[in-house]
């Protein structure tokens, strides 16, 4: 079986505890839609993560968030062939794959294509502290180029997993009261109005915005898990 949830942040918590409760094992996939916090700190906090998931049975398919570096920029990273697409992965934790944005993978025989990324609206609060921030967060030209280049070869793709939504479809309800919305960089937001309006799909699931709703066939997932 296939679960899907949104952010994690760091605390594996309640991803240990669904395992548990659900008995998932060694078939079961959970795809973590950005933001897992394994590879926020580069030390000792993101291997704590990454012992917790990787003692659990199952295999965790990670979506780019922008609280995270990008795995291809870290040098214990290699890449692989998993269900059909390239993933990042650490020999030491072999259950823990990160998608590579503009990829399709084989989840149980449909096609999802993965779209990481987003900008985030703390940047200047994490720098000001000395947090990690890093400016590829968001897609580059190269990343949309490839998205927009697989969708030509793929009419119908049934899932889209991206960190963060279509512009029509942001929760404006989850503003922070504190975010003065004319300094926030909308263009990955913007730019995925045009994939949305291009591509035929079945379903799309985004993290980022911690909210759980549903609009339409965008689902948008915090802490609730859904399956495919």
């Amino acid at each position: 079986m296939i679960y899907i949830t949104g952010d994690i942040h760091g605390n594996p918590t309640r991803i240990v505890r669904f395992c548990e409760e659900m008995q998932l094992t060694d078939k079961d996939i959970v795809v973590l839609l950005g933001d897992v916090g394994a590879n926020y700190y580069g030390g000792k906090k993101d291997r704590f993560v990454k012992r917790v998931l990787s003692s659990l049975p199952v295999t965790f398919l990670c979506v780019h968030g922008n609280h995270e570096i990008r795995p291809q920029n870290i040098p214990t990273y290699k890449t692989t062939l998993w269900n059909d697409g390239c993933v990042f992965v650490e020999d030491d934790y072999p259950n823990i794959l990160f998608a590579e944005d503009g990829e399709i993978y084989n989840l149980d025989g449909k096609k999802a294509l993965a779209i990481g990324g987003a900008y985030s609206v703390d940047k200047f609060y994490r720098l000001q502290r000395g947090f990690g921030w890093w400016a590829d967060e968001q897609p580059s030209d190269i990343i949309k180029q490839k998205v927009e280049s697989v969708m030509e070869d793929n009419k119908h793709i049934d899932l889209i997993l991206s960190h963060t939504c279509p512009k029509k479809y942001v929760p404006t309800e989850m503003f922070l009261p504190m975010i003065d919305q004319s300094t926030v960089d909308h263009s990955t937001e913007e730019w995925l109005d045009t994939i949305e309006e291009k591509v035929l799909y079945s379903a799309w699931y985004c993290g980022h915005w911690h909210t759980d709703k549903r609009i339409d066939r965008l689902h948008f997932l915090f802490k609730t898990f859904e399956t495919l």
